[in-house]
């Protein structure tokens, strides 16, 4: 091919593509460019081969989104070139040098060589190349090939067959995304709900000969006229979401995610609302609208999946009578009537009640779920006040099981929506906390999985304590009518924690829940943040925090109830915010407050006592002397055994006891008793910069620091224990602990100078919605310590840069415990030093801890 012409295809492809870009951002049309592109495409390709004078007996087809017609703006143009028979090497040659033309033009080319034989068997073989086929398309060359090859594919489908791969295939697909639609940064072409779900359904009726379009669709009965409008306006919206974000991004781009949100709605002609605490961002109207149209697709295309599953696989079983409304078809719930639910609206509620009371039905009919999804517009005030729907969704929560399915259900469905008001408005709600990973109404669906997980024998190793406390506790289905309010007035701006109260009550004095249970509740709903509060921010070796909690509860039913709902709730977040450490706290949190209200003071004294007690036992079974504890503990203060467990208080004694005035430092390590991490003990004798230099070490190791306890010995050692972690070495801790404690010995020994903390990146998350640190100082109610408090966006170094202030004005530390929360970090210290005392000094001290927390 001469150069000119070459160049010619190419300045077109260029010119064509931004007059059609131009276009669509004047006219708003996304079909149009999909179209317009693949034209464009389809005659420069059409060019292309006939100026390579390719054999006559070839043809050129489109596959994939392409041969569908279809062409994003950075979508791959897939290709097949059809041959008669295997290529020799002169035909070879001129069809790699008409690939390399293509690349050549600029075109992302995904192609394949192949006879009809050879089609077939690799049809055969992968269902993804199956599913290509189904949408070739003959862009140029030998027509009668081409048809020879689509008679030949025809007459290989086996629609059954293809329907149950297609099947699989979809739920492993939506597995991978978690099985929502209401991810954060879900794949508009991929996710639950998106383009994919819409050309499934497509494939899955052409191959069974039923139709190719939604208007053929409701021709032939399978979906209503209007089921089918919704369905060409959701596929619309979705394309023209992933036209804008490939624009938005430059480069093939199918998930929202959070960096292109604003500007994908932008483009859009949405705007932020409100200011301050009641604003809403333009991605928040965008995301929204995303989930609502996921969310109808989603239930469409369960009907549809249904009625083309009854076509292929027809049943002729009778059905089974099981009340006057309603029956079992081949195991799935069918309605006996067309207009069930128009005459008895309650029988919306009653079907999710038979559901839960029936494990052997798989679900409902496509007839009935349409008649449901169109019906549910009848749940309305006079609904929600009649005492028959109210005792069915009481009967839904006490259910001995399928609880979680059928409220998820009703959510896919918009009943559990118009049923409770206020959990509506929570419906496809973004938040943007950096540690929720799920909108509000799905982080509630969690929490109450998990709560629903607690009473099940079979997740009993997950959480045995939640388990066992669980199994103990009546009335769960209270803690699930909790879970359901806890979050629910997110967004309304103000304490969601109380203000859920005025909901939840109200909800209990119309569901006719006794005074006491109602009070559990909102209790439950407006304390849900306390608990996790007091762990991971309180110093619990302080017997009055303990005291302070206690007195919050009041007694072990409130403080079990609690101590559940805090447990799912953490875990209902995301699955990187909880870890083993975390579990811990609580626990720990829980068994102190239970020894208090049981009427145990929770002295210092009595607890010094126990844990002496216990580490001693452990100390027998070493075969140490009798007396080898007693120089070390001579020299450790209350503070101490009151901040260390008994396993720790043991474990270090066994390693110091014969080193009590070492020269060298002392590093121990072991892995972690939570069973997650490795817990680092250093001995030394003490030095103003010791923290931030065992900081430095592990911020260059990548090592997370989930908890650190300083300590002083009264002759002047420090003994300092932390807790860290490391995704990388997750299975390896066991092979490192040498390692850290030769190299963090060496280290602590060289006493070479500080290096400089290194400001980390911040992830893509924290750099799109970035936190304005805070710090807070202020003198604990005794006025013995100071409590700093630290919030931020997580990165790299961080914890090293804050323990770089620290040692500049001489603060003696002594315990941080570190929370991470996603991209988030809130991180407590308790210190003390000379320079606190002075107001100015304080000042300067918190600026430049903020100028630290900068990235």
């Amino acid at each position: 091919m001469k150069k000119d012409l070459r160049e010619q295809l190419k300045a077109r492809l260029k010119s064509d593509r931004q007059r059609i870009i131009a276009n669509f951002h004047e006219d708003g049309m996304p079909e149009k460019l999909l179209r317009n592109l693949r034209s464009s495409v389809d005659d420069v390709l059409t060019q292309a081969w006939a100026a390579n004078r390719l054999p006559p007996q070839a043809a050129l087809v489109a596959v994939g989104g392409y041969g569908r017609g279809e062409l994003f703006p950075y979508s791959d143009v897939d290709l097949l070139i059809l041959l008669n028979e295997a290529p020799d090497d002169a035909t070879r040659g001129k069809l790699e040098e008409f690939v390399q033309l293509l690349w050549d033009l600029g075109l992302d080319v995904g192609h394949s060589i192949r006879t009809i034989d050879e089609c077939l068997a690799e049809s055969k073989a992968d269902i993804t190349v199956q599913t290509s086929l189904l949408e070739a398309r003959i862009i140029t060359g030998n027509m009668v090939l081409f048809a020879q090859m689509q008679d030949a594919y025809n007459k290989a489908m086996d629609p059954r067959a293809f329907f149950e791969a297609k099947t699989i295939e979809m739920r492993q697909r939506h597995a991978k995304y978690e099985d929502t639609p209401f991810s954060l940064e879900p794949n508009v072409k991929e996710s639950p709900g998106g383009l994919r779900d819409l050309h499934v359904i497509l494939w899955m009726a052409k191959a069974a000969g039923l139709a190719n379009s939604w208007r053929t669709l409701a021709v032939r009965g399978l979906i209503t006229q209007t089921e089918a409008r919704q369905l060409m306006e959701k596929e619309r919206a979705f394309k023209d979401i992933r036209v804008r974000l490939h624009l938005v991004a430059g480069r093939r781009e199918d998930r929202l995610v959070f960096d292109v949100q604003t500007a994908v709605a932008e483009t859009l002609g949405l705007k932020a609302t409100g200011t301050g605490v009641h604003m809403r961002r333009a991605s928040e109207y965008l995301m929204q609208r995303y989930y609502w149209a996921a969310k109808t697709v989603v239930q469409l295309n369960t009907i549809l999946l249904q009625n083309i599953e009854s076509f292929l696989f027809p049943h002729d079983e009778e059905p089974v009578r099981i009340n006057e409304r309603f029956s079992e078809v081949n195991g799935m719930i069918d309605m006996n009537d067309d207009d069930t639910f128009e005459k008895t609206p309650s029988a919306i509620m009653e079907i999710f009640v038979l559901l839960c009371e029936r494990p052997a039905l798989k679900g409902m009919t496509a007839r009935t779920m349409r008649a449901l999804w169109h019906e549910r517009f009848k749940i309305d005030a006079e609904f929600r006040a009649d005492p028959v729907n109210k005792a069915y969704f009481l009967r839904i929560l006490q259910a001995p099981q399928g609880i979680i399915h059928n409220m998820r259900r009703m959510n896919e469905l918009s009943i559990l929506g118009r049923y409770l008001p206020s959990f509506r408005k929570i419906t496809g709600q973004m938040q943007h906390d950096l540690f929720h990973v799920y909108t509000v109404d799905q982080h509630i669906m969690m929490v109450l999985r998990n709560m629903r997980r607690f009473t099940m024998t079979e997740h009993a190793h997950e959480y045995p304590f939640c388990s066992q406390l669980m199994a103990n506790f009546p009335q769960p289905w209270l803690l699930y009518v909790a879970a359901l309010f806890h979050d629910i007035a997110k967004g309304r701006g103000g304490d969601h924690s109380k203000l859920g109260v005025a909901d939840v009550e109200q909800f209990c004095q119309e569901h006719g829940i006794n005074e006491e249970d109602t009070e559990l509740v909102s209790f439950l709903v407006e304390q849900h943040l306390t608990m996790s509060h007091v762990a991971q921010k309180q110093d619990m070796s302080d017997p009055d925090v303990i005291q302070a909690f206690a007195k919050t509860v009041r007694d072990e039913r409130h403080l079990t109830a609690l101590y559940l709902l805090t447990v799912a709730d953490i875990r209902g977040t995301s699955p990187k915010v909880w870890n083993a450490w975390k579990g811990k706290l609580l626990e720990d949190l829980y068994k102190m407050t239970l020894r208090v209200l049981g009427g145990e003071p929770h002295s210092a004294d009595r607890e010094l006592k126990n844990r002496q007690q216990e580490a001693l036992a452990t100390l027998r079974l070493y075969g140490l002397p009798p007396d080898a504890h007693e120089p070390l503990w001579k020299q450790l203060d209350l503070a101490y055994f009151l901040r260390h467990d008994a396993s720790d208080i043991a474990w270090q004694t066994r390693a110091l006891w014969d080193r009590l005035d070492s020269e060298q430092p002392v590093v121990k390590a072991r892995l972690a008793p939570i069973g997650e991490g490795l817990q680092v003990a250093v001995y030394i004798k003490d030095q103003p910069d010791l923290f931030a230099r065992i900081c430095s070490y592990f911020d260059r190791k990548n090592f997370s620091i989930l908890d650190a306890k300083i300590h002083t010995t009264k002759h002047g050692y420090a003994l300092d224990t932390f807790l860290v972690t490391e995704q990388n070495f997750a299975k390896s801790y066991r092979d490192i602990i040498n390692l850290i404690e030769h190299e963090l010995g060496e280290l602590l020994a060289t006493q070479g100078p500080l290096t400089a903390p290194s400001k980390g990146r911040l992830s893509r998350l924290s750099r799109t919605f970035p936190i304005q640190p805070t710090v807070d100082l202020r003198p604990d109610e005794r006025g013995q310590y100071y409590l700093l408090s630290v919030a931020a966006n997580d990165r790299t170094g961080l914890l090293y840069s804050i323990a770089n202030v620290l040692t500049k004005y001489k603060i003696n530390l002594h315990t941080a415990k570190i929370m991470t929360l996603g991209e988030r970090v809130e991180d407590v210290f308790i210190v003390d030093g000379a320079a606190l005392a002075n107001a100015r000094t304080q000042l300067q001290l918190e600026t430049d801890l903020l100028e630290a927390l900068k990235i």
